[in-house]
């Protein structure tokens, strides 16, 4: 399974630092994205803890027997116990979580994926582009049984309340699933920030016309602050070569 990739993270144009982290495995293994909140002191660390303990648990125990969907299930109760520890240790961060979205490619397994919270896993395929994760919001609930549509969810003013997401004791659920990929596919992980300033077909609009996938990147952050960079805004682009 060869793969291109690519990943770039930006403040945005309101934000004064940048909550959001991201790894890019240089061997193509796996990929990450993660939105912090709780302040910027708190939203920063926690983000940044979710990244460094989701990479090390998978480094660890990338050979292990363990299925991919117990992998990622692990690797998110680490990231979430490691936040609550240093929630206890930081007191002025005791608000403190972050969302995540990983993907993960393992030859045994095929490619899986585990999220909690809103920041985002896309698949674009054929000019179409189709969300695979599912948002931990009330609006996304809404949404699902019928209370408000998707365009009032836009502007709704709880859109960014959080069911779930990593730095909780009452976390009990990380989402997980494989994913059906094919050649000439690509893979969208991203932070809200995109998603807020931008509907799917313009996504899906930047992702077509754009082959090189750094510049397909650049420019969808750059729509997303044309659009007014409201919050930090991370992209992180996998493509399934032909």
């Amino acid at each position: 399974m060869k793969l291109k990739f690519t990943g770039f993270s930006d403040p945005g144009l309101i934000r004064s630092s940048n909550q959001d982290a991201y790894y890019v495995d240089p061997e193509g293994r796996f990929f990450i994205v993660a939105d912090g909140m709780g302040g910027h002191a708190g939203g920063e660390e926690a983000s940044q803890i979710a990244t460094r303990e989701i990479q090390a648990h998978l480094v660890a125990h990338w050979d292990s027997p363990e299925s991919a969907d117990k992998l990622l299930e692990q690797a998110l109760w680490q990231a979430n116990e490691a936040i609550l520890k240093d929630q206890q240790s930081h007191p002025e961060r005791a608000d403190m979580g972050t969302t995540v979205v990983v993907v993960i490619f393992r030859h045994q397994d095929g490619p899986w994926c585990a999220h909690v919270g809103d920041s985002r896993l896309y698949r674009f395929r054929s000019s179409q582009l189709e969300q695979i994760t599912e948002d931990h919001t009330w609006v996304a609930r809404a949404i699902k049984i019928g209370d408000i549509t998707a365009d009032e969810a836009r502007i709704h003013p709880f859109r960014h309340v959080l069911s779930r997401c990593l730095g909780r004791e009452d976390l009990h659920q990380v989402d997980i699933q494989p994913l059906d990929i094919k050649k000439g596919d690509r893979l969208l992980l991203c932070s809200d920030g995109l998603t807020e300033e931008l509907v799917d077909h313009k996504i899906a609009h930047y992702l077509n016309s754009t082959p090189i996938l750094e510049k397909a990147s650049i420019s969808l952050i750059e729509a997303a602050k044309e659009q007014g960079g409201h919050d930090n805004i991370t992209v992180v682009i996998v493509e399934l070569e032909e």
